[in-house]
């Protein structure tokens, strides 16, 4: 009998199988959506929870954690730098017992500590591992990925958490399946996607496969963006106050022999646009900053920016690269706590995972990373921020096709974000498979 495409792609699709243990009472502190979503990865063991900025992707690890733990054993948690002692304040608010480990001790139940000090651990202690941000793993090619992958190929229960699971294409989910274990990136590849007859490297899912595809993919993870997305729960408590996003356009100068300034459309010409009005957009954004003692972050793209800003904006700290991780931390928990009213620092340096809802000012230099920009902004445009938010985009006349690429990327990133939560709502609810369930022991025949 003759198999049409869709009978086929279902056929190569795997029924994943639960690998996990049923949630135990308690966890009184989580949201009823949160308590649904921890119960589903608890029940399939290695799952992935893509939860929006602020709906509380920290407790739910941290219950999920502590239910592997009281079941098989000792869990590790990895996050972002700075992130681990922020989890560690959340643990002890909640009454979980975690250790934030820096140097490569564990606790035989908890264990908190950053990606980079990885090398540190040994897999096979560990029952449980937890990725805070697992976005990390989008990189097919970072220098983290495989051995973040390989780490994990040996620990029966997995969580990876993430507001960006796929900001540029769903062929970056992957990598994600590939680290759990569900299917290789390659596989899953060739199963659900085609190439693209324009670009070779890049793959597009198939007509005939979105549905299964979205059905492989509700197996195994939540995509939620608000309560509702996860079953019949209330949004009120989870409604984001607005974010005025203020354009500043400064003028730019004409280059060379030029008599008038022209759209810089090159990376070459778009940083010699940089350099050329460094001055002129620090001061604009130092004009911003100052303009009362509020909380305030600069994020920056170039080192002389930061150095820059961080003269001229009143009591500002910088953040770099250079700093030891520890100094990293310092900087930015003194942020946290109100020590330090303003940093200056770059989206890859304290971009993810920092809850930084008491500030609600904030500025950029427009940058081609959509997921940068989305997650640098959601340190204070998220759940749990009670005031308007100002996000200042500080640029100049040559600069417009930055601009306009930023905001063609969120928009994509939006439509993305909205398309993998809609296409897995369909198949989040329980399937309506029976297993069988034996109450009596079997019994060979006498004979």
């Amino acid at each position: 009998m003759q198999m049409d495409y869709t009978e086929f792609i279902r056929s190569k699709a795997r029924v994943i199988e639960d690998c996990g243990f049923a949630m135990p009472d308690g966890y009184d502190y989580l949201y009823p959506f949160q308590r649904s979503l921890v119960e589903f990865a608890c029940k399939r063991g290695r799952s992935a929870l893509y939860c929006d900025c602020g709906l509380g992707k920290t407790p739910m690890q941290l219950s999920w954690a502590d239910a592997v733990v009281n079941h098989a054993g000792p869990v590790l948690i990895l996050t972002p730098l700075a992130v681990s002692e922020q989890t560690k304040r959340e643990a002890d608010k909640f009454g979980i017992e975690a250790y934030h480990s820096r140097e490569g001790d564990i606790s035989d139940r908890i264990t908190i500590t950053n990606y980079e000090r990885l090398h540190k651990y040994k897999p096979g202690y560990f029952s449980g591992i937890v990725l805070d941000e697992s976005s990390i793993l989008k990189n097919y090619a970072g220098k983290y990925r495989q051995a973040i992958t390989d780490f994990m190929q040996g620990i029966p229960y997995r969580l990876l958490c993430t507001a960006t699971p796929a900001p540029n294409d769903h062929m970056e989910l992957g990598t994600s399946s590939e680290a759990l274990g569900i299917m290789k990136r390659k596989e899953m590849l060739s199963v659900f996607f085609t190439h693209d007859s324009g670009d070779t490297n890049k793959w597009i899912l198939s007509g005939h496969a979105k549905d299964p595809f979205w059905e492989f993919m509700a197996q195994w993870s939540r995509a939620v963006r608000k309560p509702s997305d996860c079953g019949d729960y209330d949004d009120t408590e989870f409604s984001l106050p607005d974010m005025r996003m203020v354009q500043h356009t400064l003028p730019s100068k004409p280059v060379g022999d030029r008599l008038f300034a022209v759209e810089a459309v090159t990376l070459a010409e778009q940083r010699a646009e940089r350099r050329a009005t460094m001055t002129d957009r620090c001061d604009k954004v130092a004009e911003i900053a100052n303009a009362n003692d509020e909380p305030f972050i600069a994020w920056c793209a170039l080192n002389d920016e930061s150095a820059m800003l961080k003269d001229k904006i009143s009591g500002a700290v910088e953040i770099c690269g250079s700093d030891s991780d520890a100094e990293k931390e310092r900087k930015m928990l003194g942020f946290s706590d109100g020590s330090i009213r303003a940093i200056v620092t770059k989206p890859s340096i304290a971009g993810f995972g920092m809850n930084w809802q008491h500030c609600n000012r904030m500025s950029f230099f427009p940058s081609h990373s959509h997921e940068q920009f989305y997650q640098a902004s959601r340190r204070c445009w998220r759940f749990g921020q009670k005031r308007e938010v100002e996000c200042h985009i500080v640029t100049t006349e040559a600069e417009v096709s930055v601009t306009k690429n930023m905001q063609r990327k969120e928009r994509l990133a939006d439509e993305m974000f909205d398309g993998i939560v809609s296409g897995m709502k369909r198949y989040q609810k329980e399937s309506k498979k029976t297993t069988y369930q034996p109450t009596k022991k079997m019994e060979m025949p006498k004979w």
